[in-house]
């Protein structure tokens, strides 16, 4: 989507982070404890990872983040959020693009993640940047009901 601008989260990220959160999670699923750990304490994840905000005509308008793993050289990719009249328009891909480009300077070796089978357009975008699909016992064992699809790719 031309005039996507996406940038590290900063001070003021907070509401919007967890809003779009919120939103694509509770249309296609429920919000797991786990998720609110996250949405409420994004300081966490940018202790040693990093979130993306991508913002149009100075809105936010989508994020997404990159949350370290206690598998060696790990890190996540979790809690993409696209506003909902955007989504189908690029966002996601230039979010994808940023933290890709990010996560070696964060140490990444490779990049995990972890969805559900209903969200096509979203495993579309994963497998279009080059993530693989792991099989019964080649993931780690997920904390979210609603994961079935488990997905990595080397940096």
């Amino acid at each position: 989507m031309s005039g996507v601008v996406v940038r590290a989260f900063r001070a003021g990220d907070e509401a919007a982070f967890k809003a779009l959160n919120v939103e694509w999670i509770q249309h296609f699923f429920a919000l797991e404890p786990k998720d609110i750990e996250a949405l409420d304490n994004p300081q966490r994840i940018l202790a040693d990872g990093a979130i993306a905000m991508a913002e149009l005509d100075g809105e936010v308008v989508g994020t997404c983040a990159l949350i370290k793993r206690a598998e060696p050289g790990v890190w996540e990719i979790a809690k993409m959020g696209v506003t909902t009249q955007l989504r189908g328009g690029g966002i996601g891909s230039a979010i994808m693009a940023y933290l890709i480009a990010v996560a070696p300077a964060l140490g990444a070796k490779q990049l995990y993640i972890e969805t559900n089978s209903a969200l096509g357009p979203a495993i579309r975008v994963y497998e279009k940047f080059g993530f693989r699909h792991l099989g019964e016992g080649e993931h780690p064992v997920t904390p979210y009901v609603r994961a079935d699809v488990f997905m990595m790719r080397d940096v």
